[in-house]
Parts: structure tokens; sequence; C-alpha cells
């Protein structure tokens, strides 16, 4: 463990949903963020090429009824965040740039993991709306809504229920690779590079205290890959 619990009143300010249950700002827009996820198929045959807008537009309107109260954008270690964020995207796509058909082996595609599928319909892969919603999307969204869940809430409630009184960056061995493993099995057919991202993320946590450096640290390692994305063609990315 980073350091003792903190038996103190949490430093985050409290809003209305927080008195309901002090999870639920860090917890419902992920749950939207999974649902709209499966629903993709679904709604990119109702909304066609603004099904990308409508997910941005839902998620960013849930994060701010929900989230705003406990989001914290203060950047301690701007240099470090940023390194970090990069690191993390060339951890990312070094297996598959340095070792042809890497990712075609079992133990990345398979019944349980899945099968490499973008999330652009090959249609829309030209169409500039689709491409600027989806990398506003991942860039400053998802950073937003995947902290708060991983890092700023399930890190602690796995060292005690009662998280509001664990300070960020403390964990124990037990919520470190949980949390990881957790993240890991979102990331389908990357969930080994997903592992390493999230045992990334987690010791960053550990390392700067700060909601903010993590978001900015997921932030670079989302717009740089979509950057790649776009410019490779490589959509299996944008799973």
């Amino acid at each position: 463990m980073s350091g003792p619990l903190v038996q103190e009143r949490p430093t985050a300010r409290s809003g209305r949903w927080a008195r309901i249950h002090p999870a639920l700002p860090y917890i419902v827009p992920f749950t939207i963020f999974l649902g709209l996820l499966l629903s993709a198929d679904y709604l990119h045959g109702i909304l066609g090429p603004w099904e990308s807008a409508f997910r941005v537009s839902v998620l960013a309107v849930v994060l701010w009824i929900f989230s705003r109260d406990v989001v914290d954008f203060k950047v301690r270690f701007a240099i470090g965040s940023v390194l970090v964020g990069v690191g993390v995207f060339a951890l990312w796509v070094a297996p598959d740039v340095l070792i042809p058909g890497y990712r075609s082996h079992w133990l990345f595609q398979n019944p349980i993991t899945g099968n490499l599928r973008s999330s652009i319909p090959t249609d829309l892969r030209q169409s500039a709306l689709v491409l600027a919603f989806r990398t506003i999307r991942a860039t400053i969204l998802v950073p937003i809504i995947e902290e708060l869940f991983w890092r700023a809430w399930l890190l602690r409630w796995l060292v005690s229920p009662d998280f509001e009184k664990v300070p960020l960056g403390t964990y124990t061995r037990g919520s470190m690779w949980i949390s990881a493993i957790l993240f890991a099995s979102e990331h389908g057919p990357y969930w080994e590079v997903g592992l390493m991202a999230g045992l990334a993320y987690n010791l960053w946590m550990v390392r700067t205290k700060s909601l903010g450096d993590c978001i900015l640290a997921h932030a670079v390692t989302n717009g740089v890959l979509s950057l790649f994305v776009i410019a490779s063609g490589h959509w299996e990315y944008w799973l």
C-alpha cells in the first residue's frame, strides 16, 4: 500500500448525485459509455453518420449532470503526464508494428476476447464528421470517463468500500492488479497491452495522486492513437 488510509472527509466537492450514493458520479458515465458501445450497430442503423455525434452529445451531458462536482482537471506534472501518455501509445502499437501478424494469434482473437473489429463502419471512414466526433470522444470524453471509474473510484473502492475516505493514489497489491486486469478485459483483443496500460495509469495515479494528471496522460495516449489510426488506416485500433 502506498500509505495508511486517512480517515478524513473527501476533498472533492459533493453534488446531489453523490449524496444519493457517493459512487454514482464515478460509475454512471462509464455505464452509459458501455451501453452506447454495445448498442453501436443499432444506433448506426438508425442515425447513420450522426451516430458518433449522438454518442459524444450523450456522454458530454451525462458527465455534466452526474460528474461535474468530482472531476478535477488540475495537472501537477504536465510534462510527465504527456510522456506517460506517449509511452502508453508506444506500448499499444509496438507489438503489431514490430511483429507482423502478432494480433492474429489465438491468444488475442478467440471466443472470449473477441475478434478485431473497428467501431467505424467501412462506408464512414472518409467522413470528416465521423472522424472528428470519434476523435473528440476518444481524446476528451473517454479519458475523463475511464479515469473517474478505474483510477478515481475502483482503485480506491477495492481498498475500502468507503472509498471517499481513501486518498487518491492509495492502493493495495490486490487493487492494483484487479483494476488493471479488469481494465485489460475492456479492450478485447488488445488485452495484453491494455493490462500494461492499466498498470501504467495506476502507477501514475500512485505517483501523482492527481486525477487531472491521469486524465491528461490518458488523453495524450488516445489523441496520438487517433492520429495514428487516421493517418495509417489501422481502423482496428478504434474498437
